[in-house]
């Protein structure tokens, strides 16, 4: 029965996004009419800020002042001697760049997820922060380090674009294209008052961000920020000091998020060995089994065994949601999971490999948490959302793939169960085996927590979205590194974590859209 139950609910992926997994993604679209401009939104409960009001920027100049009419007619100079190369920049950057700052942050961590090798004597040397230019490089950006690094980025711009529209509407400065009629506009009308620049906001934010969760990537974040502050005075939006004050509220929120991110307890995931076996020997003592590294050579410490006490976002604590007591190897919950794996294997059917391969994610791809992102991108261009909405949906998303991800790693190391490699003698996979135990599947637990949420903001989706997940916790099955009750319990357990967040997000003044 428990093959038919996982049969019944796939899904046929759809049309809505091309996923040939070559990198970088850039989602084509053109730039649109906002179907909502939210002019309460500086009123919504943020999520690290007490309120909108929090960060101080100064008073704008009235349009009439000569200072403004100076700035005016820099935008109209500016415009009169563009460039081909800002024209092309013009077209990216369109009038959502939540959008290309996600698709940056998922192009550095295609870049950097490549797992460190062995030395030369068999040893492992780890990324190092303190000196990130290696050998290895810092960061390994693996599942766990891509749900922070996007969670973390998500939040300053959600918090950073409240702050942003509680000034929009307090003072309610029209755009230059508005003030003077003789300054072209590159994109679509949205009568969303320009002062401070919510592009700047999102360019500031998130490249302060990704510079320290990136650190060799510093010159080109700070070139593309340039490119893009450059686009919003040229796009006839924003005179200079909407991007100012923008840049100002981009940089403080920022300092907040990297503030709670030092100690947060991630510099902490990754252990020693000592504590690594420690680790395991405490699961052996608890549960009479543990997880064994089948690799040749053994890496002698499994992926950051301390995730799992990272600090969560909405989850009041990881025992809230942690999952049951897997089945024991050779009782019959085990055995009629081995005859279920052994039957996936011997099929050798074509859809299943498909299946695999697709929500593979692994090594040199942005990972399960940045499939949910690329999903959330085209959600949000299909719906027209606005910046403010577009950064909503993105925080609560990646606030439950991140907590979700802390839960998963917490039940991982708590019960330290084996792989179907280890325990099913002569049994072959289709998928690399990952490093770290089996219980419960990550491609499970972030699937289901993402689904979970755009599920809620996109109640139509819902369906598609739902069917996703149990396809990408089904495939991890079918590859033959999981358990079935790896994807199951997963998912219910991912779906428990984004339930944290939802019922945050239903209460913080956006949900009535």
């Amino acid at each position: 029965m428990r093959k038919l139950y996982y049969l019944i609910y796939i899904l046929p992926l759809a049309v809505l996004i091309s996923c040939s997994k070559d990198l970088p993604t850039e989602l084509a679209y053109e730039n649109y009419v906002f179907s909502s401009t939210d002019e309460d939104g500086g009123n919504w409960t943020p999520i690290l800020l007490s309120s909108g009001s929090e960060i101080m920027i100064a008073e704008p100049k009235e349009t009439s002042s000569a200072e403004y009419q100076a700035e005016l007619m820099e935008v109209k100079n500016a415009i009169a001697s563009i460039t081909s190369q800002q024209k092309e920049n013009l077209k990216k950057w369109t009038n959502n760049p939540v959008i290309r700052w996600n698709e940056i942050a998922l192009e550095l961590i295609a870049k950097y997820n490549l797992i460190p090798g062995p030395n030369e004597d068999g040893s492992y040397t780890l990324p190092n922060p303190a000196n990130p230019e290696g050998p290895p490089v810092f960061p390994f950006s693996h599942p766990p380090y891509a749900s922070r690094a996007l969670a973390y980025m998500s939040v300053a711009q959600f918090d950073g674009l409240i702050s942003a529209w509680h000034y929009k509407y307090k003072y309610n400065r029209a755009a230059p294209y508005l003030q003077d009629l003789e300054i072209n506009h590159a994109y679509e009308e949205n009568p969303i008052p320009s002062y401070p620049s919510d592009g700047a906001v999102i360019a500031s934010a998130s490249a302060e961000i990704l510079k320290v969760m990136f650190p060799l990537e510093v010159e080109y974040l700070n070139s593309k920020m340039s490119e893009h502050l450059e686009s919003l005075l040229l796009s006839g939006e924003n005179v200079q000091s909407d991007i100012d004050g923008g840049v100002k509220i981009g940089e403080e929120i920022a300092a907040l998020a990297l503030t709670r991110a030092s100690t947060d307890g991630m510099k902490n995931a990754q252990t020693s060995k000592a504590v690594s076996d420690s680790i395991a020997n405490a699961a052996y003592e608890r549960f009479g089994w543990m997880w064994i590294n089948q690799e040749a050579p053994q890496r002698p410490v499994g992926l950051t065994p301390l995730f799992g006490k990272v600090k969560m976002w909405s989850v009041p604590n990881v025992e809230a949601i942690r999952p049951p007591v897997p089945p024991t190897p050779g009782s019959p919950a085990y055995e009629e999971d081995v005859k279920i794996l052994k039957g996936y294997l011997a099929e050798h059917s074509e859809e299943y490999r498909r299946i695999a391969n697709f929500w593979q994610d692994g090594l040199g791809t942005y990972t399960p948490p940045g499939h949910w992102n690329e999903f959330a991108n085209a959600f949000i261009v299909k719906n027209k959302l606005n910046t403010l909405r577009a950064a909503r949906t993105m925080a609560y998303m990646n606030m439950a793939i991140m907590d979700a991800g802390i839960s998963c790693w917490d039940a991982k190391y708590y019960y330290h169960y084996p792989r179907p490699i280890q325990t099913i003698e002569g049994f072959e996979t289709i998928a690399s085996t990952p490093n770290f135990p089996s219980y419960t599947s990550g491609h499970s637990v972030f699937s289901a927590a993402g689904a979970e949420v755009l599920a809620y903001i996109f109640p139509d989706e819902a369906d598609k979205v739902r069917g996703w997940a149990k396809e990408a916790a089904i495939s991890r099955v079918y590859g033959g590194i999981h358990w079935t009750f790896d994807a199951t319990v997963g998912t219910t357990q991912g779906i428990n974590a984004a339930q944290y967040s939802i019922d945050r997000a239903k209460i913080d003044g956006g949900d009535n859209f």
